[in-house]
């Protein structure tokens, strides 16, 4: 015979104070714990979607990132009459690419951080579709002119339209700003690439990548085969949403990570918060659960309820942990991308499997506060407890 779960709410009602440290312990544990996995989902959605799986990255063999690689111009000739290239008007769809990072004032503190500036072939807006201009005008091929990222714009002081900013021993004049729909583009400053290589005294004739628009989704297999074969190549070939998933894989894991210990720590003090409260009410319960064994209620219904009790407590711990980290969802943070040096902005991203993955860790923190005090308390002698009334 199972005891009403009535009396397991009225037990926790009747015992608000001490169930309030529980709680709070339980909350403040599933929002770290919800509010760190959120960062890391961020970051790495950030970067995933500066790719298209319609474009494909091409780098030196080897390479990990933009910033080892190099790509001599003959290369890139030979990669633009490649099978699988998109063609508009006759012109391959591909940009060279040149990425440094520049140092520029932060908003919020006004101390330096790097920025990540990628030079560009003309024709880079036609490869990459995702990305518009929503401020002033594209730059000039030839000039020392920029385009800026939205959050770029946002983060540092100095990179409003008609400003003047110097770096790499040049001067520059921000001519426009991009939306690059919240991908780590838009933390990015784009400038010509032979402008950006003339200023650093680098060769015209080297790049660090390149990015192809292929003629479709199917094409990228035959392209990639066919640069990974051509004996006067030795360049490697990623679908670009894959190049950027590898990226945030290293920061995601130390955001992870980081995150895990922080929330196992507290996860270890709410749980002894949630026992201590259940070996107080079974201290203080302990003629009313004898009453109930001698009414006919048995052991296993008694760990039942105050099971019930410990998970009802660790429920409204978890509810409240997530509403309390709801706020967060979309809220703009930055860090460094330790693929690149440089600062990145992206925001937090609070989705339904995370808020649900929070409820059953605070579950999991009542189940693991409330079974033993339960044992303990459907184990009492009852007619000892008994005489004693």
């Amino acid at each position: 015979m199972a005891i009403p779960v009535i009396y397991n709410f009225r037990s926790v009602i009747s015992r608000w104070t001490s169930a309030i440290v529980a709680v709070l312990g339980i909350a403040g544990t599933v929002g770290v714990f919800v509010a760190m996995l959120a960062l890391a989902r961020g970051f790495r959605a950030t970067l995933v979607s500066s790719g298209s799986y319609d474009n494909a990255i091409v780098m030196r063999a080897g390479a990990t990132s933009e910033m080892m690689s190099g790509i001599s111009l003959d290369n890139i000739k030979v990669l633009q009459d490649e099978p699988g290239v998109a063609r508009t008007n006759g012109d391959p769809l591909v940009t060279s690419e040149v990425v440094v990072v520049a140092p520029f004032p932060l908003r919020s503190t006004g101390t330096d951080a790097n920025a990540q500036v990628r030079g560009v072939s003309p024709n880079v807006l036609t490869v990459r579709r995702n990305i518009r201009i929503v401020q002033g005008r594209m730059f000039r091929p030839g000039l020392s002119e920029l385009i800026v990222g939205r959050n770029a714009t946002n983060s540092y002081s100095g990179l409003s339209i008609g400003n003047k900013v110097r770096f790499g021993g040049g001067e520059w004049t921000v001519v426009g700003v991009f939306d690059a729909g919240g991908s780590a583009f838009d933390s990015e400053v784009w400038c010509d690439a032979q402008v950006l290589d003339d200023v650093y005294k680098r060769p015209n004739n080297v790049f660090q990548s390149a990015t192809v628009h292929l003629s479709s989704l199917d094409a990228f297999q035959a392209f990639k085969d066919a640069v990974t074969k051509d004996p006067r190549l030795n360049l490697d070939v990623s679908r670009e949403v894959d190049y950027y998933a590898k990226q945030s894989q290293t920061m995601t894991r130390l955001i992870s990570v980081l995150g895990g210990l922080v929330a196992s720590v507290m996860a270890i003090g709410a749980i002894f918060g949630a026992l201590n409260t259940m070996y107080s009410a079974v201290a203080e319960r302990s003629r009313e659960i004898a009453v109930m064994r001698a009414l006919g209620f048995g052991a296993i219904a008694v760990v039942f309820s105050f099971l019930i009790e410990a998970l009802l407590i660790s429920f409204i711990g978890g509810a409240l942990g997530c509403i309390a980290v709801l706020p967060l969802n979309g809220f703009t943070t930055g860090a460094m991308n330790w693929q690149t040096f440089s600062h990145l902005a992206f925001a937090f991203r609070i989705t339904p499997d995370l808020l649900l993955g929070g409820i059953i860790f605070a579950l999991a923190m009542g189940v693991m506060g409330g079974l033993f005090p339960a044992i303990h308390a459907a184990l009492r002698p009852v007619a000892t407890t008994l005489r004693s009334l």
